[in-house]
């Protein structure tokens, strides 16, 4: 039997975060107002209306260019894609065809073809008798993505969605939701048991990974079923039946020739060597927060490779460790204190955060959340304390110092204070003593325990510890 090797490529239209649209002055707010309401004769496309190229749109797309280290074009232009749908009132869209503003590039091992930047279409609302078309999305700013054929795995090329979403977030060019449509993935899935690629089959409009990595490997399954039965796999476009875990058949795949593409007339040419808002020093200003980066200096930080990415998939929590990470530098503390604040910001404060969904990170709760760390790393408050008073320090801006102070919760390092209370913990449990002398060694940790209990957690554990052990052996 044939042993088949799946070739996937990689289509992902990207919403971009700009407050007008990609042609004219409207807002881009496709998803927060009510129908038809960012609207105007430009996005209706009546008769005589000229488009005026945002270039806030341009500067975000080649971010994400220089971010993948693509080729930034220096001649660019708009084209016009020639397709009848209601949604698409001028019967063409305004995209990019011979000359994209970015070729090349990489991320996450995946070659890129081409980033180009287009105009989003409206949205069309079927009901049980009629057709609605919402044209507050006509126009978005729609930046589009497509990798060479280079991914053989769903998991790959799921991975590769993943990091893409993530890079867009961590430069803001979109929020790249994708259950708003704010980033919307197709695949083009092959397979073959030679060096030449097989019949490709496209499936579009893949709203979650989940759905992306079960529809290719669908796909992959049903062309395996047809060509071991000796049937054609035919070149189309596919949608994905969630509910039946299944893909189906659309239309006949469309070539770039059935869209007749050609310069749009009414668009300047781009020379964008000439415009000092895209010279590559400037875009670059702007890249510090790419996630590649961050990696790196999380590592250097001597964080886990759990908690890396754990903080660089959260973006609100990557921001406030950074500041905390700056002001205990400023305080000149430990780097026990950093790693500390690493580990309580992926672990307590995110169950806190989860809680309290209603409190924000921010870099005014930053400095109280470091001086914490820096009585931790110092000695001056247990663990148990730090935890207790993690959310009247992050969110509800209490000083630490005075806090623990006033309850009582700096840490006791008074011989005399802790061995009075060894000798209350061991009067109060001698069944546990005896337990202990009689060779039961975990006993000694619930005695710690009652002691620190008693203290709440204010005591010294080490020399808690070291007292017990003393007085339990005498």
């Amino acid at each position: 039997m044939s042993t088949y090797t799946p070739t996937i490529g990689i289509e992902i239209h990207v919403e971009l975060k700009t407050a007008s649209k990609m042609f004219c002055s409207c807002k881009n707010d496709p998803h927060g107002s009510e129908e038809n309401t960012n609207i105007c004769p430009v996005c209706l496309a009546h008769p005589g209306t000229l488009p005026a190229v945002n270039k806030e749109a341009v500067r975000k797309l080649l971010l994400v260019g220089r971010a993948i280290n693509g080729e930034i074009a220096s001649y660019s232009e708009f084209d016009r894609k020639n397709y009848f749908y209601p949604d698409i009132p001028k019967a063409y869209q305004l995209s990019q065809y011979q000359f994209p503003f970015v070729k090349g590039g990489e991320l996450a091992g995946v070659a890129i073809t081409r980033v180009h930047l287009e105009e989003d279409t409206a949205r069309s609302q079927h009901h049980d008798d009629v057709s609605l078309v919402d044209f507050n999305r006509a126009g978005v700013p729609l930046m589009e993505l497509v990798t060479e054929p280079v991914i053989h795995s769903a998991k790959d090329a799921a991975h590769f969605a993943k990091e893409l979403q993530l890079l867009l977030r961590a430069i803001g060019v979109s929020d790249a939701n994708m259950e708003k449509g704010e980033m919307r993935v197709e695949a083009n899935i092959s397979i073959s048991d030679t060096d030449a690629l097989g019949t490709k089959v496209e499936v579009k409009n893949l709203n979650s990974f989940r759905a992306m990595e079960d529809a290719i490997n669908y796909e992959i399954e049903r062309h395996k079923t047809a060509l071991q039965s000796h049937k054609l796999v035919i070149q189309e476009t596919r949608g994905w039946n969630m509910a039946k875990n299944k893909t189906f058949s659309q239309r006949v795949k469309e070539t770039a020739d059935d869209y007749r593409y050609f310069p749009d007339p009414d668009i300047t040419k781009y020379d964008l060597s000439k415009v000092s808002e895209f010279d590559n020093s400037r875009l670059d200003e702007d890249l510090s927060e790419i996630p590649s980066k961050t990696r790196v200096f999380l590592q250097d930080l001597g964080m886990e490779q759990q908690q890396v990415e754990t903080m660089v998939n959260d973006l609100p929590a990557l921001a406030f460790f950074k500041e905390v990470a700056k002001q205990l530098e400023e305080m000149k503390a430990d780097k026990s204190a950093i790693k500390a604040a690493a580990n309580y910001i992926t672990t307590d404060l995110a169950k806190l955060r989860q809680v309290h969904p209603e409190f924000e990170l921010n870099s005014t709760n930053a400095m109280g959340f470091a001086k914490l760390m820096k009585m931790v790393s110092a000695g001056e408050i247990t663990s148990r304390v730090a935890k207790d008073l993690l959310f009247a320090i992050t969110f509800e801006g209490s000083d630490p110092q005075m806090l623990a102070k006033e309850k009582g919760l700096l840490v006791d390092n008074s011989t005399e204070t802790l061995a009075i209370l060894v000798d209350q913990v061991i009067s109060d449990n001698p069944t546990v003593v005896a337990e202990y002398k009689g060779g039961k060694t975990t006993s000694l940790q619930f005695l710690l325990g009652q002691a620190m209990k008693a203290t709440k957690g204010a005591a010294n554990p080490k020399l808690l510890g070291e007292l017990l052990t003393a007085k339990l052996t005498e």
